[in-house]
């Protein structure tokens, strides 16, 4: 099945020249928007999320900008790409083509695995069953079971601490309808978690049982937090007079807004912990959320404005 060329720099509204803090700047502008925890038509908010996040999981990422930026739209004809897409590895290897996986609502598109995905897995891998080879065991008389097929499903943090339902399609061997699928993302799943649906995966060999389908918990980048571990960070940015001064931001959390206190002198760089905020890390119990301060200082100032800073530096004795 071809593959169409997604131009990540059209789906962040960004050039191409485009610096690295500026498509961080545009991919938080647009996941905010398109979030669909508060977006009106949650359907198209997702399909949107979805394209807003595998273009920040390239062009977010030097080097992989890097490689799209050396391939772009010629990428299939200087034959960098497999034939093969990673999200529907067999076992321990690749699938073929045809043993691709379509996902409706999670996962990254056939481009991203043919391009980045595919080429950066090892021969082996980590997930799912050994490779069982057609034929079965000896003395199988052929008869062998299918293999499993592990495929990533893309949730957000909020969906992974409240829980939820979600549907996938997915589309095996040489099928041509996706089959459609309800999975129940378990409150509090871990990235890297295995979700398995039994019997689901590839058709068994002269009659064996079918193999499962295994879906690793991968969670889409957020527009305000990162994940560090089970711990989560929010980049708190106030303008200079009030770290200088002191007083009381609200900020948002998975579980809510909170309005922290923030201390006279504060500087550049401190983190305010919100202990049992962060993302689970089992038995009920969860990591914690850190606020990290950032100064923001102004691009361009008025002529009052200029007056008040020329007359602090003299007050602190300075010299232009």
């Amino acid at each position: 099945m071809p593959v169409q060329f997604k131009d990540y720099y059209a789906t962040l509204g960004i050039a191409k020249t485009a610096s690295q803090d500026e498509v961080k700047k545009a991919f938080r502008q647009m996941a905010r928007k398109f979030h669909p925890d508060v977006a009106k038509d949650k359907k198209t908010a997702e399909n949107k999320f979805k394209e807003i996040n595998e273009a920040y999981e390239v062009l977010g990422d030097p080097e992989k900008r890097k490689r799209f930026d050396e391939l772009g739209s010629d990428w299939d004809r200087q034959g960098r790409a497999p034939a093969g897409g990673a999200r529907g590895r067999r076992g321990g290897g690749m699938s073929e083509g045809t043993n691709s996986g379509e996902f409706g609502e999670a996962g990254f598109s056939d481009f991203f695995e043919h391009f980045f995905s595919a080429r950066d897995q090892k021969p082996s891998s980590p997930f799912g069953s050994p490779f069982r080879p057609p034929g079965g065991a000896p003395g199988g008389r052929g008869r062998a079971s299918g293999e499993d097929t592990t495929l990533e499903l893309m949730i957000s943090i909020e969906e992974a601490l409240r829980g939820e339902k979600k549907k996938i399609s997915f589309r095996s061997g040489a099928e041509k309808v996706p089959e459609v699928f309800e999975v129940r993302i378990p409150k509090g799943v871990k990235e890297g978690q295995k979700i398995r649906l039994a019997g689901h995966g590839q058709l068994g060999v002269m009659g064996g049982p079918p193999g499962d389908l295994l879906l690793v918990v991968r969670f889409s980048k957020h527009p305000d937090y990162r994940t560090e571990g089970t711990d989560l960070f929010y980049d708190l940015i106030v303008p200079a007079w009030l770290a200088v001064l002191g007083g009381e931001q609200t900020i948002s959390t998975p579980d809510g807004a909170v309005l922290l206190k923030i201390p006279a002198g504060s500087q550049s760089g401190k983190r305010f912990r919100l202990k049992g905020r962060g993302m689970p890390m089992g038995e009920g119990m969860r990591g914690d959320f850190y606020a990290e301060l950032g100064i923001a200082l102004p691009a361009e100032l008025t002529p009052a404005e200029r007056k008040i800073w020329e007359a602090l530096r003299a007050e602190s004795g300075e010299k232009a």
